[in-house]
């Protein structure tokens, strides 16, 4: 236990016009930026030890550029590889890392971003300064939804429409859990950053061919709005793979404007942010406490498709068959896990601990259920669950989403997680927060 650190850096990742951008099915070239993509860095240390917090506004970012970042922070600042956690946002409106469905990746964009990454953290580590810290846990039930719904025909549908007859409940839970950490300058109680996490997949606008940082972005202009003041905001997305904000119990809402919609969410969030926040007490402030983190290697036996389906796919593929726009993709995706991707490999999974708060990093776009289950088992009071962190392993459904089937289970190239992976995965980060308890 030391006395707190904190600080904060941050660095434009904008692409130029004309680049492929990630998150649909079809491929999207950018005709506009609404707003910039950045890499947001915040830097805590005890006295002995520092860890890193990142996000960065895509849609996901390959595990080989995280390790390249990170060797980069690690020469620099002395920072090991398993204390910085860079988590995507899961923007839809920015550039292709990798290809993915039916979008290419973006020529060169790639490899620019360890650079990036690592010149964000440095400015962090580099403007550390005496701090305290506080954190909190807020409510918004009225922007999270299960997308996945139970149908009258048996099936189970992902996004099944407003108001759809044939739609008889959601096929799971949701988390509306808004968790915060808070922290100042510890002489002048200015505020230095804010760190929240909620699981919500993004939120779209009607601007598909815009670039945007997504409600991510605009969540961060809505709370340093209300405060009055200036100072690093970072959303980190939460365990969202079946979660979205679309109440198809209701008729859709009416938008003003093409963003309104993220706008509006951004805004709910920020206010319950700064309820919270508002609520504390000074007392609830610390300035002296430990931090550390833990990263560990899980195994991954990807699955894979029957002798059958394959060579149905690759039927479709060599007639160039593109006559059922869907049925194209999904067979080019089959042939591509195959030749592609090794059947089996590591992924890392991230535990981290600020004081009394533990932190948790997945590798992919996690059922929210798994995320409610380290939080109910996690020692640690106040529990923060990232998605997409260190690089993305694509959907992790549970079991029994597996045996339901729908968008989020289809095998392809980012859904591919055996059934297992959600109890495999509890169980570590439960193992690893553990481990980061103070030894009595």
């Amino acid at each position: 236990m030391g006395q707190l650190q904190a600080g904060t850096g941050r660095v434009d990742i904008t692409p130029g016009l004309g680049c492929h951008i990630a998150g649909y099915f079809e491929d999207r070239i950018a005709e506009h930026i609404h707003d910039p993509l950045y890499v947001k860095a915040l830097a805590i240390s005890d006295g002995e030890t520092t860890i890193g917090l990142m996000t960065i506004d895509l849609v996901y970012i390959t595990s080989e550029l995280v390790e390249e970042a990170k060797a980069m922070i690690a020469a620099r600042t002395g920072v090991p590889a398993h204390c910085v956690m860079i988590s995507s946002t899961h923007t839809h409106t920015g550039p292709a890392v990798r290809a993915v469905l039916g979008t290419p990746a973006e020529p060169g964009y790639g490899e620019i971003l360890p650079q990036k990454i690592a010149d964000a953290f440095v400015m962090a580590y580099n403007q550390r300064c005496p701090a305290e810290l506080a954190h909190a846990s807020g409510s918004c039930p009225e922007e999270v939804h299960n997308r996945r719904w139970h149908m009258k025909d048996g099936t189970v549908r992902m996004n099944p429409g407003y108001c759809n007859p044939d739609a008889i409940k959601p096929a799971g839970p949701t988390d509306p859990e808004l968790g915060v950490m808070i922290f100042r300058e510890k002489d002048s109680r200015k505020p230095i950053a804010v760190y929240a996490n909620y699981p919500l997949h993004y939120v779209g606008n009607n601007k598909h061919c815009w670039i945007s940082a997504d409600y991510f972005g605009e969540y961060a202009t809505a709370l340093q709005r209300i405060a009055g003041e200036s100072f690093m905001v970072i959303m980190a997305n939460g365990c969202q793979g079946n979660i979205n904000n679309c109440d198809f119990t209701r008729p859709p809402r009416q938008q003003t404007d093409p963003y309104h919609n993220q706008r509006r969410v951004a805004n709910v969030i920020a206010a319950e942010t700064w309820k919270q926040w508002s609520l504390l007490r000074e007392d609830d402030f610390v300035d002296q406490l430990t931090v550390a983190a833990t990263l560990k290697m899980l195994p991954f036996q990807r699955r894979r498709a029957s002798a059958e389906d394959l060579a149905k796919a690759e039927k479709i593929v060599a007639a160039n068959d593109h006559s059922n726009a869907m049925e194209w993709i999904y067979a080019n995706e089959l042939v591509k896990l195959e030749k592609d991707m090794p059947p089996s490999w590591d992924v890392p999974l991230h535990a981290l601990r600020v004081g009394d708060v533990g932190i948790v990093g997945l590798h992919g776009e996690v059922f929210v259920e798994i995320g409610l289950a380290i939080k109910e088992q996690s020692p640690y009071k106040r529990n923060l669950v990232v998605g997409m962190a260190n690089g993305s392993s694509g959907y992790i459904a549970t079991d029994q989403a597996l045996s339901e089937g729908s968008y989020e289970t289809r095998l392809c190239r980012h859904v591919c997680a055996p059934p297992g992976t959600g109890p495999a995965w509890i169980a570590a980060a439960v193992s690893a927060l553990n481990e980061l308890q103070p030894r009595t």
